[in-house]
């Protein structure tokens, strides 16, 4: 796809689901990736499969000091970055009645914190090129609130918040980008602990998700364009979905 290849894009939460396939399929129009997760072994096997354009660094959202390596990685790397795709993201829904403060804390680490990280590892250098995208991996979630999941939510409705925020103070430089997908079969969602809650959510996942490949194809699309040209907000869910 045209506006793709020899892009350095630098991916958040790449060792499986949405962010793997997004580099296989950004790989394919020759994209140079590196590759962030904390999974080092799940890393390497997705690196050494794509190829000499892809290379890694075990990267911890919730680590500042991880993100802005992952970002100088890139750059000792390649030379630049050209896209960041902040896609690491953590979904155990419960209800607040139920006081799971240690997993309300785990996604504003992950969801909304590891989202600002990225946004700072990149954002002086992409300024100073006065060129750059980035895109934020979202939910549906971000567009309104469901009793199981108030914190999640609130989460994503931040990440909405933050990546219009780029857009405005940012224009005409970078590209700022929310993706937000619904139902999706990953193992998002494998850490939920409420066991009504999450067969709930894993059925969903596998009888009416989309595929990881799907949310791929928004990534693309959204890259390809021209510099001119800012796609601000996919949303996409199953078609069957109602929420």
């Amino acid at each position: 796809m045209s506006g793709i290849k020899d892009k350095v894009v630098v991916i958040t939460g790449a060792s499986s689901g949405i962010g793997e396939a997004i580099a296989e399929r950004l790989s394919k129009d020759g994209a140079k990736l590196m590759l962030g997760a904390r999974r080092e072994d799940r890393l390497k096997s997705l690196a050494d499969k794509l190829g000499g354009d892809a290379a890694y660094h075990v990267t911890d959202v919730t680590r500042r000091d991880d993100v802005q390596a992952l970002a100088k990685a890139a750059i000792d790397r390649f030379g630049h970055i050209d896209v960041l795709i902040n896609n690491a993201g953590v979904m155990p829904l419960s209800f607040l009645s139920e006081g799971k403060v240690d997993e309300w804390d785990k996604m504003i680490d992950v969801n909304i914190k590891g989202v600002l990280y990225g946004v700072d590892a990149v954002l002086d250098h992409m300024l100073e090129r006065e060129s750059g995208q980035v895109i934020n991996i979202a939910s549906t979630a971000g567009h309104r609130v469901v009793k199981s999941g108030v914190v999640y939510c609130g989460t994503k409705h931040a990440v909405r918040a933050i990546s219009e925020g780029l857009r405005m103070e940012t224009a005409g430089k970078i590209r700022s980008t929310i993706i937000s997908p619904g139902a999706v079969e990953t193992e998002l969602g494998n850490d939920i602990s409420n066991d009504q809650i999450k067969d709930r959510v894993k059925t969903m996942q596998k009888d009416t998700g989309l595929k990881p490949e799907d949310i791929a194809e928004a990534a693309a699309y959204s890259i390809s364009q021209p510099d001119s040209v800012s796609v601000n907000e996919v949303l996409i869910r199953p078609t069957v979905q109602e929420g």
